[in-house]
C-alpha cells in the first residue's frame, strides 16, 4: 500500500506500521513490505514508477558495538548479499551534508535476507562487510532505485545494539499490515516465559529508535523538497 502525502515523490518503504506513521507524517509516500522480501520487492517495483528517489526508513539492528538505541544511521552506501550500491555521486554530498547536520552516523548498511538474530551472528556480519547496522530493506531498495536511475537513500534508527540475542517472540513474523501479530507473541512467551525481560527490553528501545526517527524524517523531506 502507498499513499502521496506532499509534494516529494520520494517513496519510504517500511517494515512497519509504526515507521510508515512516522513517515507520512514528514511528509512522503509509503509502501509497507511487513519484513517480506516478496511483498516488498513486488510494492517497491510498482512504487518506483511514479518516484524520483527510494528511501529505506526505519528503525534498524546495529553490527557496530558502540551504535545504542535511538542512534540515527544514514547511508548512501548499501551491503548485498552479492554486490554493493552507491548512490550518484552529487546525491551522496548532499546526504553527508544533511547527516552532518543532524548529528547522525554515515556509513554502509547492510540488507539482510533474513533477521540477524543473535549477538554473534551481528558481529560476524560486522566483521565481513564493515557495514554500520542491518535491516531487510535497503538492497532491495538500493537495486530497484538504481536497475530506475533514481536515487536512493537509508534513514534508519537503532533499536537493536550489536550486543543482544533477539527472543524468540521478536521473530514472529508480521501481519501484512505491519503490525505485530499479538496473539502469537502472547503465545511465544508462555510458552518460554524466561524471554520476556529481553522482550519488554526490546519493546523500550524500539519505542526509543521509534521517536528517534521523527526529526531526521522531517530534515530528509526538507532536503529531498528544496532538490
Amino acid at each position: 500500500m502507498s499513499e502521496a502525502t506532499g509534494p516529494a515523490a520520494a517513496l519510504c518503504i517500511c517494515g512497519l506500521a509504526a515507521e510508515a506513521k512516522i513517515a507520512r507524517a514528514a511528509g512522503f509516500s509509503v509502501v509497507i513490505g511487513a519484513g517480506n522480501r516478496g511483498r516488498t520487492e513486488a510494492l517497491v517495483e510498482s512504487g518506483v514508477r511514479e518516484a524520483n528517489c527510494l528511501i529505506s526508513f526505519g528503525i534498524a539492528g546495529a553490527l557496530m558495538p558502540e551504535l545504542r538505541a535511538g542512534d540515527v544511521v544514514i547511508s548512501t552506501d548499501v551491503i548485498g548479499a552479492s554486490r554493493r550500491w552507491w548512490a550518484e555521486r552529487q546525491f551522496r554530498l548532499r546526504i553527508a551534508d544533511l547527516a552532518r547536520g543532524i548529528g547522525a552516523r554515515e556509513g554502509p548498511v547492510l540488507g539482510a535476507q533474513a533477521i540477524l538474530a543473535t549477538a554473534a551472528e551481528k558481529s560476524r556480519a560486522r566483521s565481513e562487510t564493515g557495514a554500520l547496522a542491518v535491516d531487510l530493506e535497503s538492497d532491495v531498495v538500493a537495486r530497484i532505485a538504481t536497475s530506475a536511475g533514481i536515487p536512493f537513500v537509508v534513514l534508519r534508527t537503532i533499536a537493536d545494539p550489536a550486543h543482544r540475542d533477539l527472543p524468540a517472540a521478536a521473530l514472529i513474523p508480521l501481519s501484512e499490515n505491519g503490525t505485530p501479530r499479538r496473539a502469537r507473541v502472547l503465545a511465544s512467551v508462555l510458552r518460554r516465559p524466561r524471554q520476556l525481560g529481553s522482550l519488554i527490553e526490546l519493546a523500550r528501545e524500539s519505542r526509543t529508535a521509534l521517536a528517534a526517527l521523527a526529526e531526521p524524517a522531517r530534515a530528509l523531506y526538507g532536503l529531498l523538497v528544496a532538490a
